[in-house]
Order: C-alpha cells, then structure tokens, then sequence
C-alpha cells in the first residue's frame, strides 16, 4: 500500500508526487502515456517560469526526468474506479487493484457528461475495460464505445473471444443512450438502435462523477476547497479538474497544495 496514490500525471500530479515524495511519503503516479496528451502537442508555453517558450512536450519531458531521478513510481494504465477500504482506498486499473491511504484526483479535463442510462447500468452490462470484462461477454454481441486511442485494439480484442462486435469510433456516432431492463439489451446510436448484450464505453479518463462515489462536482469539475480538500474524507484533487484557469502554473501549484493537505492528513492519523 502506498501512502498517496495519484491519478493523473500531468503538471498537477507530477508536482504532488514530487511534493509527497519530499515529505517522506511513498507515492504513486497512475496515468497514461503523456505523449497522448493535449499539452504535449502544444508548440510554445509562455507562462511557465523557467521554461518559456518551450514546447508542451520539452515541459513535460523535464518533468518526468525529474521523477525519474527521484524512484517515484509511474504506472500507466486508466484508473477504472476508486473506492473506500478500511485502510484508504482501492483504485481498479485494469485488471488490476493499487490501494493508498490518501488519494489525490489530477487527471486534467475530463468528458464529465455521461450517457443516457451509462450510470444505471453500470456493472449491469456497461463497462470501462473490454480486457477486464470481455470474458462476460463472450460470443455475445456488444458495443464498443471507442474515445481513446486504445479503443481499437480492445475491441479487437473482444472479437478475438468471440464477440460480435459493433464498434463506434468518434466519426461514427455522435449521440447514445443505453437502454434495458434488468441489464443492457440496446445501444441507440444517433437515430439508430442496436440489439447489444453489453456497451464499453472506452475513454481516455474516467469521468470524476464515475470515478468515486460521494465525490462532488460542480459544472463538470470536482468542487475542492483552497488546500485542495474534497466532499470525501481522504481525497484531494489538483489542476484543471477542479476548474478554470486552465494553467500549468496553476496546476503545478495546486498540485503542491493537495499533497501537502494529503501529508497533513495522513500525519494526523
């Protein structure tokens, strides 16, 4: 167990590991590849002190390096779902489990809307993972929600145990709703309705409103106070997730914060 797990590992989450890792706390990163992200495209930042004018990508790669000399632990891998242990909390990537005492929230701008009937079949024919849940559904037939640039390969994977597999890439469809009795018997894409035992919809970044129960939001974003303390006892959360300004100072500096409050709290027992 770790003493602070991070999901997220732009500017906000670096800086909180980095920060957690200076006061003595083991922390870890969960995040995918950085090379996907948005800021790593960008041409030129010009507000960041001491790195004007560099690329989104020499910025991020600086970064890493720095967590790299440190040991700080980076796994890459979407974080599916986070829960409440007796001992903090539980984080699914994967197939996998990670558990921390203190959990800190950083994954940038997320697509917070869910689709009509996603949270009322979650688990009930709705999934994140086609690796994880993909042998429940196999030699059935499933929609595949693809937002992320794995989204093909997992439903390639899908197809490989016998699933009859209707995929839906980002020029496909624009608009869905899941629809069912006990458990999902239909995807409606635009005007269209499909007969489906189950739906993955495949993103970059779970939403924050999938993410952890109890977790609360407002307009989209994760509602944390000034030392990045939210609705949930023991989870904190940094950078553009919380809103706007979008800013890498900004996210740098609340990522400070949150794993400051995170030590404190942890300190406090």
């Amino acid at each position: 167990m770790y003493d602070i797990l991070i999901i997220g590992g732009g500017p906000a989450g670096v800086s909180a590991a980095l920060t957690a890792h200076n006061r003595g706390k083991s922390a870890a990163i969960i995040t995918n590849p950085y090379e996907g992200s948005g800021l790593y495209k960008a041409k030129e930042i010009n507000n960041y002190p001491g790195l004007r004018g560099a690329s989104g990508a020499k910025l991020l790669e600086t970064m890493y390096a720095e967590l790299s000399g440190s040991g700080i632990e980076v796994i890459h891998g979407r974080a599916l779902s986070a829960m409440p242990i007796s001992e903090g909390f539980a984080v699914s990537v994967g197939q996998d489990y990670l558990s921390g005492k203190a959990l800190i929230i950083a994954v940038g701008i997320t697509q917070s809307a869910l689709f009509p009937g996603e949270a009322e079949y979650l688990g009930r024919g709705v999934s994140y993972c086609a690796t994880c849940d993909g042998m429940l559904y196999r030699n059935r037939s499933v929609a595949v929600i693809g937002l992320s640039d794995e989204s093909e390969s997992e439903a390639e994977f899908l197809r490989s145990i016998g699933c009859k597999v209707e995929y839906f890439g980002r020029e496909r469809a624009k608009r869905f709703k899941i629809c069912g009795g006990d458990t999902v018997q239909s995807l409606i894409a635009d005007d269209t309705e499909y007969s489906v035992d189950g739906v993955f919809v495949l993103r970059k970044t779970i939403a924050p409103s999938a993410l952890l129960s109890g977790l609360e939001l407002s307009d989209g974003h994760i509602l944390a106070n000034d030392m990045g303390q939210t609705s949930v006892e023991g989870v904190f959360a940094a950078g553009d997730c919380v809103g706007r300004p979008y800013q890498v100072a900004r996210a740098v500096g609340q990522g400070n914060t949150a794993a400051l409050s995170a030590c404190e709290y942890l300190d406090k027992g």
